[in-house]
């Protein structure tokens, strides 16, 4: 993985010196006693620490002894704004906690504020648990593009679009015509990627499904989607045309690699094949799926099908944290339970599927996902030095299995350094933990 020496020292941005670097490249490697060379956003050299003193001098220079380096993870389906809902309707099944609570609670207080303060709150957890990359889909989607910006964090999102009114729009039509310029705002960003986010098959009729298609492949963009959720959903569209919803994204040309199917709990024989078939990428979040008993994904049974599947942890109103490290884990265990397979999604696939699986999903998977030349230097740090991960033989296995969100020290993004040794450095979380109070004792108040 090392370039070919220079005789003469270089001068870089950073150089990051670690005890193990885990790449997450296509020969899974593990890598110890290894540093990265970083200039501008991108790396540019991977090679060992004994190494680097003579190839070259750096203006940051981290040593972390105690740690892993890995490809930061990529939260590849949220609705961060609703962090300022969490623990608001708990212990609910889904469309009862849709109907009866999340929708009358965005009707009263989603606005742009509460948008752009909801954000910055997700993104300062997610950027503590090691988290580099999210995909966003809610309302107000330039408040979101632009609290992502100023964070310095990297960004999918996604606008909603449903058939019905909401705060921000009347219909599909004008969700879309919104949306779009969005997109135009944030073209060619070096952070943000604007797409669609159709909700469900059941809140989004077929004309408008039609044209997001056709948008979406004249414009090369991503769609996300809520897709098999719940053996409800299923119930409900069988009984209404006699089809399954996957079916009838199928029939009207919907289905295509720009997919990214969120949930898919309930799943048949023809439902893999016609995911398989299409290239559509599948969005694992367990922990939101758990907590609504919405159903179990098999994830196993989706990757012998060859389908790539990502990771997310949907929004604090339903998980209730943004937690990536837990959501790895909870996928791994998970996948060998409803598998029946102890093999299933093993320490290094797990990993696999909350970092490059989801930059491949997003289509991004060129500039980020894994740490390897060339690509962007999106990256975070874990300290594997606390007593609950001794003996360490393993640090891909501690990482899955054994350590938590707090043992993240560093992040970052595009080589600019988001989190250093625990200290946010480009938010205040101070302001945001007041700003956060504030929102509850209005929500509170009110209720």
């Amino acid at each position: 993985m090392t370039q070919n020496a220079s005789h003469s020292i270089k001068q870089v941005d950073t150089l990051i010196h670690a005890r193990w670097v885990i790449p997450l490249n296509t020969n899974r490697d593990i890598l110890e006693h290894y540093s990265l060379a970083i200039q501008g956003d991108s790396i540019i050299d991977i090679l060992p620490t004994a190494d680097a003193p003579g190839r070259y001098q750096a203006t940051q220079e981290h040593h972390l002894d105690r740690h892993a380096l890995i490809p930061g993870f990529i939260n590849a389906h949220g609705h961060a704004a609703m962090s300022l809902f969490r623990g608001l309707a708990d212990d609910l099944p889904l469309m009862d906690w849709l109907n009866n609570h999340i929708w009358p609670a965005e009707g009263r207080w989603v606005s742009e504020e509460f948008v752009h303060d909801g954000t910055r709150l997700a993104i300062a957890e997610m950027i503590r648990c090691g988290t580099t990359t999210y995909s966003d889909n809610y309302f107000y989607p330039d408040a979101s593009a632009t609290a992502a910006n100023n964070a310095g964090m990297r960004a999918q999102i996604v606008f909603p679009i449903l058939d019905f009114p909401t705060t921000w729009g009347k219909d599909a039509d004008d969700y879309i015509e919104k949306g779009l310029a969005t997109h135009d705002k944030f073209r060619n960003h070096s952070l943000v990627r604007v797409g669609f986010g159709p909700h469900a098959p059941y809140t989004v009729s077929d004309e408008p499904l039609k044209k997001i298609a056709t948008l979406a492949e004249q414009l090369d963009l991503p769609v996300q989607m809520h897709i098999h959720e719940s053996a409800d959903e299923i119930n409900q569209a069988m009984e209404k045309d006699g089809r399954r919803p996957i079916q009838r994204l199928a029939d009207i040309g919907f289905l295509s690699p720009r997919l990214q199917c969120v949930h898919m709990t309930q799943m048949n024989e023809a439902d893999y094949q016609l995911i398989a078939r299409n290239g559509c990428h599948v969005v694992h979040c367990p922990e939101s799926n758990l907590k609504l008993a919405s159903g179990f994904m098999p994830l196993d049974r989706m990757q012998q099908e060859g389908i790539n599947v990502a990771l997310g942890t949907d929004g604090c109103a339903s998980n209730n944290d943004l937690d990536m490290l837990g959501e790895m884990r909870t996928a791994a265990l998970l996948a060998k339970a409803v598998g029946h397979n102890a093999t299933a999604l093993s320490a290094q696939e797990a990993l696999a599927a909350a970092t490059i699986n989801g930059a491949r999903a997003m289509g991004i998977d060129e500039q980020v996902g894994s740490l390897e030349n060339g690509k962007l230097a999106d990256m975070a740090a874990f300290a594997l030095d606390d007593i609950e991960n001794y003996p360490l033989y393993n640090p891909v296995s501690q990482l899955v299995y054994t350590a938590s969100r707090n043992q993240a020290t560093h992040v970052w993004v595009n080589g600019r350094l988001l989190m250093d040794n625990r200290r946010l450095t480009t938010l205040d979380e101070s302001f945001l933990i007041e700003n956060a109070r504030q929102w509850q004792q209005k929500i509170t108040e009110r209720a």
